[in-house]
């Protein structure tokens, strides 16, 4: 069970809803959980857009203490090369937050990548079928749009598995709501998908 306290209506620009935990974040959420296991103060934290993990970033520093530095890859190196050293000598955690880890993020600095080279990265996955659709439904549901499983059956083979498309599902589904509340249905679903992607032919 995770210890952290995520706020359900924190929305900021760029961020999902709200965290949901599954399989594709269960390893990030379990080294998040136990900083006093780390090898060393820093861990990196990579994942897909959308998958929440400034959010969560932002939870563990709540949680913990620590320092976040979210988007890290664009940061000047030595003042990530000093902040590293910092950590270790003040004891205080750190938590790096890209979108990719080394090599894919190009690190010229030579006593930086070895550094990098000791820090754990833990990484969101993109989300499998459940995940993706209790985002969904989660975000919906909280809108009063009430999503069964009938309707979670047909979305299931029709949606790519993209945080990204979860979190523009969600937006169009709400502008078809338009603030009515109820069962979110079949056709109401087949409409959002058809915005999402206009070449989509549903033969159901």
């Amino acid at each position: 069970m995770s210890q952290f306290a995520l706020p359900l209506d924190w929305r900021q620009r760029n961020e999902p809803l709200q965290f949901i935990a599954g399989e594709s974040n269960r390893l990030a959420l379990r080294h998040l959980d136990h900083p006093a296991l780390w090898p060393v103060r820093t861990s990196l934290l990579i994942g897909p857009r959308k998958s929440g993990k400034s959010l969560l970033g932002r939870a563990f520093a709540a949680r913990t203490g620590a320092l976040l530095i979210d988007n890290a890859e664009a940061m000047d190196e030595e003042s990530l090369f000093h902040a590293w050293n910092n950590a270790q000598e003040s004891g205080r955690y750190q938590l790096w937050i890209a979108d990719a880890a080394p090599p894919q993020w190009q690190i010229s600095l030579p006593d930086l990548a070895s550094r990098m080279g000791a820090t754990p990265t833990i990484a969101i996955q993109p989300p499998d079928e459940r995940l993706l659709l209790d985002i969904i439904a989660a975000h919906l549901e909280r809108h009063g749009l009430l999503v069964d499983l009938d309707t979670r059956a047909y979305l299931a083979p029709r949606l790519e598995r993209d945080y990204v498309v979860a979190d523009r599902f969600i937006d169009l589904a709400l502008v078809l709501a338009a603030g009515r509340q109820g069962p979110f249905t079949i056709p109401q679903a087949r409409a959002v998908l058809q915005q999402l992607d206009p070449t989509v032919i549903d033969q159901s």
